[in-house]
């Protein structure tokens, strides 16, 4: 990594003053790099964050409600929602998925769904290539929102889909049958009707199926977030995110001769998160 830093830092010297995109682009790639070393000393701090809530005041809000059936549709790919499902063979066939995809995956593992991070993020580390201990874990918990110092962020599968994928050639790759479904039910096909599902494959007789998701998913997350928001209220929770701060959170920004003021401030603001 260093030799990496150090041949990125004298290619920025030598860009021209016009390259602003260019220098733009290797200072962020830069930036990545001081992440990535921030969140491998997190694991080296504290082990155990790949096995238990980095927030000890969020034991207990998966563990006793696992669902294996959900577990075993997510990892089969059968959860019914395309852009899930798709990703997940994906990710089976080549070991790789963008961070969307990824973040995506977790957080409708852990909301809608409701299964706990760990059996989520050891079935995940065996599938990607790229696994970096250091970072995965941190990343299932902050996404699970169990660090107790993070936003909650959910995914809308369905809304992932419009956004990136709305011509469905993706889903289309990696799903087969989702190949003849037509573009006004790419999102949500199992409302297909019957007549729609005939002509398409996809009926009851047929060796291809269209999955129902698992749950519904607007009630389903709606419910999920109420759970952990609830949690968040309570007096010890809120007591012991202080400490999560002073263990693992990022105080002091990153500087480097080539940052500019702005590039520093954004740095900034990202300190606690992750």
């Amino acid at each position: 990594m260093r030799e990496v830093v150090q041949m990125t830092r004298a290619y920025i010297d030598e860009l021209p003053p016009q390259a602003s995109r260019h220098r733009a682009g290797l200072q962020a790639f830069m930036s990545r790099l001081y992440w990535h070393c921030h969140f491998i000393q997190k694991l080296e701090s504290e082990p155990e964050i790949e096995w238990q809530n980095m927030h000890r005041g969020y034991d207990g809000l998966r563990e006793e409600s696992f669902n294996e059936a959900f577990f075993e549709a997510l990892k089969n790919a059968k959860t019914g929602w395309p852009m899930v499902d798709a990703s997940v063979v994906m990710l089976r066939e080549t070991g790789w998925l963008n961070f969307r995809m990824r973040a995506m995956l977790v957080s409708v593992a852990a909301y809608p769904l409701w299964l706990h991070w760990q059996p989520v993020g050891e079935w995940l580390a065996t599938q990607f290539l790229d696994y970096e201990p250091g970072i995965h874990w941190s990343q299932l918990q902050m996404q699970s929102g169990t660090t107790g110092i993070n936003t909650t962020r959910v995914y809308n599968p369905i809304k992932q889909a419009q956004d990136h994928d709305p011509q469905g050639l993706f889903v289309r790759r990696w799903l087969p049958a989702m190949r003849n479904v037509p573009d006004s039910w790419l999102f949500e096909p199992w409302k297909m009707p019957d007549n729609v599902r005939q002509s398409t494959g996809t009926d009851a007789s047929s060796p291809i199926q269209i999955c129902t998701p698992l749950v519904d998913l607007s009630s389903a997350t709606r419910s999920a977030k109420e759970r952990l928001h609830m949690l968040r209220k309570n007096d010890k929770v809120r007591a012991g995110k202080k400490a999560v701060i002073d263990k693992h959170a990022s105080r002091k920004t990153f500087s480097t001769r080539h940052t500019s003021a702005k590039s520093q401030a954004a740095s900034s603001q990202m300190g606690f998160d992750f």
